[in-house]
């Protein structure tokens, strides 16, 4: 996170900050002045006596008012092109801008004080006033530390129950870095020449940087956004434009755009963006959309047309707003990708924009559930928002339904998206984990509400209602959410409300389903159970899925089962009894959000199945059979050799899930035994893909997906003729750059072929990279510089990332991850982590970031003892050791340390007999 006097050292680099001219300056106030003050009757600063004022709140705002509507004035004195004055060829850019505020609230109790949240803000000249008598109430702002981030107006007298006022407030502050108000920048495509954009990303603490407010997601409120900017420049906001206003007095020119009021809603969805950027229409028969780039809007101006009126038709509420802006931009919080403001949403550009030749059918796909995610909160969140951060799976959880569904529907082709869903089952099987709703209690501060944007928060909660969905029935969930979204329309809602809507849809439809005492134990437990079937006698029993069973859960509840009478698998006991050999198959298409462990004569019937006819068993369990049998083997529930004989019947399959899951799995393996001598032998998997890589022209589209993965697996594993493949492409774009290497390939290719070459491939992926405007090619790029064997070049490109002018801050963080995950770049990307800490952690990621990047190549300290305990003296070091990535990096580095001892020569004589057959 930045600090309070933080600017982007990117825009440093290439900007000198200037003061403007004393004549400039002197005019700017003067208009600035007028627009302040004039629906305003500002008295004197007051003497207040001294009073008694209520204790300040320490991490929540006191309910002593409540809020009706803001009236805003932001006055932004950035350039949109950078300026040259007479005499002088500095470039004169700032990043400071100055407004006004007047909150108008309810007082609900009497108080002499009102509490607020400002960051990062000087605020100053309060004027409070009684709206239904026009008396002035004597103030001033007295109360603001920085670490609480509260700000205190005292009062001369204490607020009546019931009365209405207003708190108007004056304030200036500075942009700050991917949070808040930032400044961003971009090339326009013809000139290449450098033009800078203003635009904002509040969510979700982070509206106080921009003005004095009540910044918790309950306390909704109207936004009246004025704006004051450059002549030169536009801008998008919430709602509609509702009028411009060009001024222009002693040389400076300015225009105020005045936009409607918003919707009601929370801060954090309080959005605007000043560009030149021009728009693309998209098609909808009553909203103006458009998609505001840089360049190649066109296939998201048409995906958003569609995605909207299939929500529309589908929730049967219409979007509220006449209009819908969605904007491009190159800098945003990578982790977060994109922000579903209403009526303004924001993108990044890779996750947004596609270009026809470069761009690949799976940047079709990214783009696509982009969109439909960003799309369905403006149900889900916008229009209707969770009450507390802790129970923030109301907004991400359905939203990430939400989107599968939008998908099938519009693009039915993508049927891949599926695999996403599953993301939850890896990260919730640690003793560290979070249950989907923590108490209130435990998510108060900035980092907690923050370490609540994870996966536990998007796909468990998608896959609880996916869960929810098989057993109520779609249509009854439906009705269930149509209702809970008109009742609480503008509203905030809890867990309850939602349970309690879609269980007055099942008691309308005649079903006996008690839907909250079902899903309690889904949403307040860490965690999800493995159910144990014994096919011999019918017996089922379940437990909580731990990788390592010896940790105690550090959940604070009892234990309740998760599964009941409800979920209790819809069979019979004598119906799980085999009979004459037959398999038993649970969780049929991978609807249950469990784990499934079976009697080893089960297991034993299912592969003979699986090799012989795979295709009677649904797709979505042959892909869930790979995923749970080798997650068994790594909770030692089953033998691992069990697991590794499931990949037998890979060779007669052809879909895409069993085979990004045996691969995933199978990259486990890889990546824990890389430095032993289980790796020699383990290359023998990669034979049995050669077939789906030695037709180099891209197949239809189910199986473009199995190629690149082939390509993926066979050519990190030196298999000959993928690497022989890879670096023959790479070096024909080598000898001419007009040679076209298919784009659904590029990612692939561009990384084996400058894993295969020396210092000359990675040279010329550089200067592509450098020379590139093209936002898919350079994502392509980016990851295929850090794919090479060469020490030298890696630490190179770690190095390039100190330097702004060569690598945009926002690619620090992703570019030392793409090194951590190269075998030959995690000692160079873990030493330059710690010898650049202070830069890294001020301008690039956060304590999380550094805990997730390092664990997820936590075969580095597994393999290499010596740096698990370095790691563990980093993160104390830098007082990181409590926060929750770093306390779950540890145990699943320890969990993986054990695993690997006790399973090393039995995976050594696996893969020897697997290679001499």
């Amino acid at each position: 996170m930045s600090k309070k006097t933080h600017r982007s050292r990117v825009v440093a680099v290439v900007l000198v900050v200037l003061t403007v001219s004393v004549i400039a300056a002197i005019a700017t106030m003067v208009i600035f002045f007028k627009i302040q003050t004039a629906d305003m009757n500002p008295t004197s600063r007051p003497t207040i006596s001294p009073s008694t004022t209520p204790a300040p709140p320490v991490t929540r705002l006191p309910r002593s008012v409540i809020p009706d509507r803001y009236k805003i004035f932001l006055h932004l004195q950035f350039y949109t092109r950078t300026p040259e004055f007479e005499n002088t060829t500095n470039e004169n850019q700032t990043e400071r801008f100055t407004g006004n505020s007047t909150l108008f609230f309810k007082s609900v109790q009497r108080s002499s004080a009102i509490y607020l949240h400002s960051s990062n803000l000087t605020v100053f000249d309060s004027v409070v006033r009684n709206v239904d008598t026009g008396e002035v109430v004597e103030s001033r702002v007295e109360y603001n530390h920085e670490w609480s981030e509260f700000l205190q107006v005292s009062l001369g007298q204490a607020l009546e129950v019931d009365g209405n006022y207003s708190l108007s407030l004056k304030f200036e502050g500075w942009m700050a870095f991917l949070n808040g108000m930032f400044l961003s920048i971009y090339e326009e495509r013809d000139s290449e020449t450098l033009r800078f954009l203003v635009v904002t990303h509040m969510q979700p603490t982070d509206a106080r940087k921009v003005f004095p407010c009540l910044d918790e997601p309950d306390l909704k409120a109207v936004f009246q956004l004025n704006v004051i900017h450059r002549r030169d420049s536009s801008v998008l906001g919430n709602a509609e434009i509702f009028g411009k206003r060009k001024e222009e007095e002693f040389l400076v020119s300015i225009v105020i755009t005045q936009f409607y009021p918003t919707p009601r809603m929370s801060t954090y969805l309080l959005a605007l963006a000043v560009s030149e950027f021009t728009p693309t229409p998209s098609l909808h028969d009553r909203v103006q959309i458009n998609v505001t780039a840089a360049g190649h809007a066109l296939f998201a101006a048409n995906m958003t047309g569609k995605i909207l009126q299939f929500f529309e038709e589908m929730l049967g509420i219409n979007y509220p707003q006449k209009k819908l802006d969605q904007i491009a931009v190159l800098y945003l919080d990578p982790e977060i990708a994109a922000m579903e403001n209403w009526g303004l949403i924001t993108y990044l550009e890779e996750v947004l924009l596609y270009e026809e030749g470069v761009s690949s059918l799976l940047d079709k796909e990214t783009i696509t559930e982009m969109i439909a995610h960003e799309l369905a909160h403006q149900w889900f969140g916008n229009l209707v928002t969770m009450k507390w951060w802790n129970e923030l799976w109301l907004n991400e959880g359905f939203a990430t339904y939400m989107t599968y569904k939008a998908v099938d529907q519009v693009e039915p082709h993508f049927k891949t998206v599926r695999l996403h869903l599953q993301a939850a089952f890896s990260q919730d099987v640690l003793a560290s984990s979070h249950p989907l709703i923590p108490p209130p209690e435990k998510v108060q501060t900035n980092s907690e509400i923050k370490d609540m944007f994870d996966d536990t928060t998007y796909t468990k909660g998608a896959m609880i209602l996916r869960m929810l969905v098989d057993i109520v029935e779609e249509r009854v969930f439906n009705k269930g959410i149509r209702s809970y979204l008109l009742d609480f329309s503008y509203r905030n809602s809890e867990t309850r409300d939602l349970w309690n809507h879609i269980q007055k849809a099942v008691n309308e439809d005649g079903g006996h389903t008690r839907v909250a005492e079902v899903m309690e134990s889904w949403t307040t437990q860490t965690g999800y159970p493995v159910i144990t079937i014994n096919t011999s006698n019918g017996e089922v029993s379940q437990k909580h899925f731990l990788l390592n069973h010896s940790s105690e859960s550090r959940s604070e509840r009892r234990e309740l089962p998760w599964l009941t009478v409800d979920l209790n698998l819809t069979l019979k006991k004598e119906e799980l009894i085999s009979k004459n050999e037959d398999w038993v198959l649970a969780n049929v298409n991978w609807t249950g959000y469990y784990r499934v462990n079976y009697d080893p004569g089960n297991w034993q019937s299912l592969l003979t199945q699986l090799e012989t006819e795979p295709q009677k068993i649904p797709i979505m369990n042959r892909g869930q059979l790979i995923d749970d049998v080798f997650n068994l083997a790594r909770a030692k529930l089953v033998n691992v050799t069990l697991a590794l004989n499931f990949t037998r019947f890979l060779r007669k399959e052809t879909a895409f899930l069993p085979w990004e899951l045996a691969i995933k799995n199978l990259k486990y393996y890889v990546h824990m035994f890389d430095r032993s001598e289980v790796y020699g032998p383990l290359q023998v998997i990669s034979s049995a893909l050669s077939q789906h890589y030695q037709d180099t022209p891209p197949p239809p589209t189910p199986h473009l997906h199995n190629q690149v993965l082939a390509i993926n697996l066979g050519c990190s594993s030196g298999l000959p003729e993928c690497v022989s493949m890879a670096r023959t492409m790479f070096s024909e774009w080598m000898n001419n750059t007009d040679y076209s290497i298919h784009p659904n390939l590029r990612s692939e290719i561009y990384c084996h072929g400058v894993a295969a070459g020396g210092v000359a491939e990675w040279e010329f992926a550089w200067r592509m990279f450098e020379n590139s405007i093209d936002i898919s090619e350079k994502e392509h790029l980016k990851e295929a510089l850090s794919c090479t064997k060469k020490i030298p070049s890696l630490n190179r490109y770690l190095q390039y990332t100190l330097d702004p002018e060569k690598i945009r801050l926002a690619d620090v963080a992703s570019i030392i991850s793409f090194v951590v995950r190269n075998v030959a770049g995690q000692a160079p990307a873990w030493d330059f982590v710690r010898a650049n800490w202070d830069y890294v952690e001020n301008d690039c990621f956060s304590d999380r970031w550094t805990a997730q990047c390092f664990c997820s190549s936590s075969y580095l300290f597994v393999c290499l003892f010596f740096f698990f305990l370095q790691m563990q003296q980093f993160f104390v070091e830098n007082n990181m050791q409590h926060s929750v990535d770093a306390q779950k990096c540890i145990e699943e580095v320890q969990v993986n340390i054990q695993w690997v001892h006790e399973h090393r020569d039995i995976l050594h004589r696996w893969f020897l007999h697997e290679a001499a057959a």
